[in-house]
Formats: structure tokens, C-alpha cells, sequence
């Protein structure tokens, strides 16, 4: 089942708080594995660690926009999209 763009966006934004919450807690003492290995771990692996950027106010804005009626959506395009992927490319 496809997922509307509110519940997308409220699963984005709850894994967000979830992220930041596990930041806030204390960090795992010095001798630890977890301690260690973070350390030692690629910029990649830390940067996987961290998650994916969210831009909240972003996202405020489009759902203020979606909610007003004023967000521009070009049903041809999404379909042109959803047919490229779905399609396999002939060669």
C-alpha cells in the first residue's frame, strides 16, 4: 500500500526525534566497542551513522503549501517517472 505525503513526512519526522534523542543521551564510556569503533570508523560509516538529513522547516513549508491547495504538482511528469522506473530499459 502507497503511504500519503502526511504519513511519509510524520515517519520522516519521527525518525528524526528519535535520532536526536539517542544523541542526547550519555556517551558510552571510552573503553567501550561502541566508543571505539565510532572512533575508528570511515567518514562514510559516520556519515550513514548520522542518518539522512532533514530540513524540517522544509518540510513545514510544503505541507503548509499541500494543505492551502498552493503546491504545484505536474501529474505528467510523475507519471513519466514512475513509468521509467517500472519499465526496463531496452538495449
Amino acid at each position: 500500500m502507497i503511504k500519503s505525503v502526511g504519513q511519509g513526512i510524520s515517519a520522516a519526522i519521527e525518525a528524526t526525534r528519535l535520532r536526536e534523542s539517542g544523541k542526547t543521551r550519555s556517551a558510552a564510556p571510552a573503553g567501550s566497542a561502541t566508543a571505539s569503533s565510532t572512533e575508528s570508523a570511515s567518514p562514510a560509516a559516520r556519515m550513514a551513522a548520522q542518518g539522512a538529513p532533514v530540513d524540517l522547516d522544509r518540510i513545514a513549508a510544503i505541507k503548509a503549501a499541500i494543505s492551502s491547495g498552493n503546491y504545484p504538482v505536474d501529474a505528467a511528469a510523475i507519471a513519466d517517472r514512475m513509468l521509467a522506473l517500472d519499465l526496463p530499459v531496452a538495449g
